[in-house]
This record gives structure tokens, sequence and C-alpha cells, in this order.
């Protein structure tokens, strides 16, 4: 009996957390399953989703997501393995998923992703299909457009084409400015930022609308893009997220622990200061310091002062 019950101890202390699987649910079952966190993530969302020279994602999101990761392998007591660690090593292994900005809400739904992690606004509209980490950066709608263009607003835009990437905010608040007809424009979709951009390059549009932050970062990484100059007021207000399935409430307080777990060890701030203040890796120098609004947001989540 004293045999037994030693036994029985030692399977407690050695069992992992989740030795049982009854005991899982929903995202994590589905990843202790897998072996896999499949992180979406962008190509070109300077500084938050793109990739490196070496063609590998980096950003705020993708280490704001990589922290989160780092929650799961504790709650599934196991290691957090790189998507470069050898194929024997037992652990969650990242694997990083491309997707555009018109898949990315429906690639979160179908699970081709578990977390998305780039330069997503958190609406009302979209919070009815998918959930939202709390806010990690305050952006908005601005133009860019040739510094000869003669535009200064949204109001200069009569008669001519706007650049918009599908699938975005931004497309959605110039559709609606368009339709007041008050300035008449255009609207034209690109199916990504890039091609939206080629497209004011190119002429075929005079402007092109995207979040500052995003317009601002094709400016310091572009080579040609010396001609060109983001104007006006903002035209909408982006709050951006990570965003977890909406249909796994367990999960999505998972992510938000692991945002106050960031905001009270310090790494929330540090996070912001790399990314948005310090010298990218890839070279360029975005210089903004985080707005009085967004350090609340973060001292709300427990940032210490």
């Amino acid at each position: 009996m004293k045999r037994l019950l030693l036994l029985a101890l030692l399977a407690v202390i050695w069992a992992p957390a989740w030795a049982d699987d009854a005991l899982l649910s929903g995202t994590l079952k589905t990843i202790n399953d897998r072996g896999t966190m499949l992180i979406g993530v962008r190509e070109s969302s300077i500084p938050f989703s793109y990739l490196n020279k070496a063609r590998q994602p980096i950003g705020l999101a993708v280490d704001l997501c990589h922290g989160i990761a780092t929650d799961v392998a504790a709650a599934l007591n196991v290691d957090l393995l790189g998507p470069d660690a050898p194929a024997w090593q037992k652990g969650v292994r990242i694997v990083y998923v491309p997707v555009a900005p018109d898949e990315r809400l429906s690639k979160v739904l179908s699970g081709a992703v578990d977390l998305e992690c780039g330069s997503t606004t958190a609406t009302e509209a979209r919070a009815k299909t998918v959930a939202f980490s709390p806010v990690f950066f305050l952006a908005g709608t601005k133009l860019m457009v040739r510094k000869d263009a003669g535009i200064a607003s949204y109001r200069d835009l009569s008669g001519k084409t706007v650049a918009v990437s599908a699938g975005t905010t931004n497309g959605d608040v110039m559709k609606r400015l368009a339709a007041r007809g008050t300035p008449a424009f255009l609207v034209v979709e690109a199916p990504d930022l890039p091609a939206a951009y080629d497209m004011l390059v190119s002429g075929k549009a005079a402007a092109f609308a995207s979040d500052d932050i995003l317009l601002s970062g094709m400016l310091a990484t572009r080579p040609d893009a010396k001609s060109f100059r983001v104007v006006g007021d903002y035209l909408s207000f982006e709050p951006y997220a990570i965003t977890p399935r909406r249909d796994d409430p367990d999960f999505a307080a998972l992510v938000k622990r692991s945002f106050e777990r960031m905001a009270a060890d310090g790494t929330l701030y540090a996070l912001y200061n790399r990314w948005l203040t310090k010298r990218l890796p890839t070279g360029e120098d975005l210089n903004l310091p985080i707005s009085p609004q967004l350090a609340e947001m973060y001292r709300a989540l427990g940032e210490p002062d």
C-alpha cells in the first residue's frame, strides 16, 4: 500500500499540468494536441508585423504574441519552441502564418491562426465575430500624397482617386467620406499596403489612405518615398489589438492576463520603446514617443509609474 501511495504521489509531482486532456478545451487544447501555436503575421505593417531582410517576421505585435505564447506554454507546462527548433524537441512550437488584411479575421474564425498579430483595429463591428486583447497602440487614418500634389487634406481630393488596402477600416472611412459627395472622389481597393502604395507611386492614385504610423513606416523604409508626405487631420482613430477567437473566452482571458503581466513587469513599455522610439533592426528610426493616452492605458493594465 505504501508503495502504491508513493507511486501515486510521484505521478502527481511529475505529471504535466495538462496531462489529463479532459482539463483542456478550446484553443489551449488545440495547441496542446497540435504541438504548435499558429501566429498570423503581416509582411509589411512596419513596425508592428513585417519581414526583416532574412524574411523573418519581426515587430511590436510579433513580440507581444511571443509574450502570450510564453504564457500559453506555461499554462500547458511545456517548453516554448521557436520556428527553428529541432523537430525532435518537445514543447509548443511557434509557427508563423502570413495573413493579408482582407483575410486576417476569417483566418482567426476558421482556426487557420490562433492569434492574429499585426496592426488590426479593434472595432465594435469586428467584436461581433472576433475577440480583442487590450489596446497596445493608437493610430489614425491619414493621407500620403506627392509633395507637389497640392493636397493638404481630404477636402482637396475632388475628382481624384484614393488608394486603400482591402479589408481595412481606412477603406471604410474613405468610402463613407466619398459617399457624402463633398468632395466627390473615387476609392479604389488594392490587395495590401504595398500595392496601394504602388498605385500612388505610379500615378494611378492621387492619395493613399492608411494609418498614420503605417504610412510613416513606409516613408522610412521605401527608397522611392522621398517625393511623398503624410498630410491632413485624423480621419479616424484606430486602437490596435491582438485578435483571438471570440468563441473561446478562456483563451481570451489568458491573452488579457498576459498583457497585464507584461505591463506589470515593464515589458509592455519596453517593447513600445524598442519598436517606436529606437532604431529598428532594419535600420529605420521612427522616433515616436508614447502618447499620454496610450501611456495611461498601459498604466491601467498595471504598468508601473
